[in-house]
């Protein structure tokens, strides 16, 4: 008997899904499936794309490496529409970065017995990939990954686990190690040894007593809207310098003529800095080392940005402290910003911009603040993560009047 069955749409993970509910991994839109085999068979269709990568799908960095870039950039743009039933916003194409554009990763090591394993999860479980070969991270920072484990071999003991967090910066590689000690002297050259054998601009091991910085050879810093920003050791940054340069974009256009505009959850001042260039700006954010950088960055450039350090989420703008604003600018982690967004729908701001890194949560706020009077007007998915599911957004909504 036969089962075979095509793949009309994707689910939320990438896993193909048939007209009657049947979902295949592995699979794209267009693709036959034959669910009489077990485990079934996939006969490719036109969406479906050869994987680069020798380590997908058994390495969790990646979903979608089957996936031809139109069908994916279509994934993104489909993940936006379901989270918005019944609404027709404009979807602006999607920016879609380039392979081998990641400028930071984050990275597990293992030493067992003589080997030192370095790489990523395997998805849903604690084995560790020993990546030979990464399709995604820039090849300056794959680079270094040959050599790590040749410097972990030497200071993990055996059965020790370690964190690895790569930060490519302006100024060169910001590396920091977790679960490293450096507490014999050996140890410690052959930390040093590593910065300056690899240029470094700064390595730093974390521990039980915190982060301490073993070696700066220069300041790693990133520019923001024409102002170089001293980062702290591994800092939220967006992905990709592309993804990164599309998010801005989208909210400078969505900011479009306001004079006062609060950056909430603004982090290292990825929009509030260049958004000071034409505005009044509000920074508002609860990561002290973040703020302490975006701060002194605007400080040096005089920039028109006031730094406030509060949790937003036990205490949100309230909506006399927005009714002096013309825009605000929204950019919460994954969980999203449910207490800001009703304080917001109870406000008269007559322009919201809302970042999100989780359409789903998105989702939700975005319907608070349409219950609360708010249209929206536009969408921008960004697509940084390239073979992956996570899709990020900018969408501008508008108060009528």
């Amino acid at each position: 008997m036969t089962d075979v069955q095509p793949i009309v749409r994707l689910a939320a993970r990438g896993d193909g899904v048939t007209a009657d509910g049947r979902f295949a991994a592995l699979a794209a839109i267009g693709d036959m499936v034959d669910f009489a085999r077990d485990p079934p068979q996939v006969v490719p269709g036109p969406e479906h794309a050869p994987p680069p990568c020798r380590h997908f799908p058994v390495c969790g960095g990646c979903q979608l490496q089957h996936l031809t870039d139109t069908a994916y950039a279509e994934f993104a743009a489909d993940r936006l529409r379901r989270v918005l039933p019944g609404l027709d916003p404009v979807i602006m194409a999607v920016a879609l970065s380039p392979p081998r554009s990641r400028r930071r990763a984050s990275l597990k090591a293992l030493k067992r017995g003589n080997k030192l394993i370095l790489g990523f999860h395997t998805e849903g479980t604690h084995k560790v990939v020993d990546v030979q070969q990464c399709e995604v991270i820039d090849a300056r920072l794959f680079a270094l990954l040959a050599p790590l484990r040749g410097l972990l071999s030497g200071v993990l003991a055996d059965g020790q686990g370690a964190g690895v967090a790569l930060t490519l910066t302006d100024t060169g590689i910001d590396l920091l190690l977790a679960n490293v000690t450096a507490d014999r002297l050996d140890r410690i050259e052959a930390l040093l040894n590593f910065a300056d054998a690899h240029d470094l601009a700064r390595l730093s091991i974390e521990g039980p007593a915190g982060t301490e910085t073993m070696v700066e050879r220069r300041p790693p810093q990133l520019t923001m809207g024409g102002i170089a920003v001293t980062l702290p050791p591994a800092p939220f940054l967006q992905a990709t310098p592309e993804g990164e340069a599309a998010l801005v974009a989208a909210v400078l256009a969505g900011c479009e003529g306001a004079a006062r505009v609060a950056d909430l959850f603004c982090g290292l001042g990825t929009f509030a800095l260049p958004l000071s260039r034409q505005a009044q700006v509000l920074a508002v954010d609860a990561a002290g080392p973040a703020l302490a950088a975006l701060n002194s960055a605007a400080r040096m450039a005089g920039r028109r940005i006031d730094v406030q350090h509060r949790d937003l989420f036990r205490r949100p703008l309230t909506p006399a402290e927005l009714a002096v604003l013309d825009a605000v600018v929204f950019d919460p982690p994954r969980a999203g910003a449910e207490a800001q967004a009703r304080a917001l729908a109870a406000s008269v701001v007559p322009v919201v911009v809302a970042v999100s890194c989780n359409p789903n949560t998105f989702g939700r706020d975005a319907k608070i603040l349409i219950e609360g009077g708010y249209r929206i007007e536009a969408l921008w998915p960004v697509a940084q993560f390239r073979w992956s599911s996570h899709v990020e957004l900018i969408a501008r909504f508008v108060r009528p009047g």
